[in-house]
């Protein structure tokens, strides 16, 4: 993957396609996971949540971004 990408004239990070990806996976998993009432059984929900999100774009960035 380059390093960066030519979008409208201007050069963005490489990963900021991989970081677009993970936000909708994220809001779907999110979405899923309320309704489910997954969160009723977590301590911190916010740091659950920021720590999924975390988790899923280390996860996407290193394996895509080879």
């Amino acid at each position: 993957m380059p390093r960066e990408i030519g979008f409208l004239g201007m050069l963005v990070p490489g990963l900021l396609p991989i970081l677009l990806a993970c936000a909708v996976l994220f809001v779907g998993l999110d979405l899923t996971l309320s309704r489910t009432g997954l969160y009723r059984h977590v301590w911190h929900p916010s740091l659950f949540r920021a720590s999924l999100f975390l988790a899923l774009f280390s996860a996407a960035g290193l394996t895509l971004g080879r």
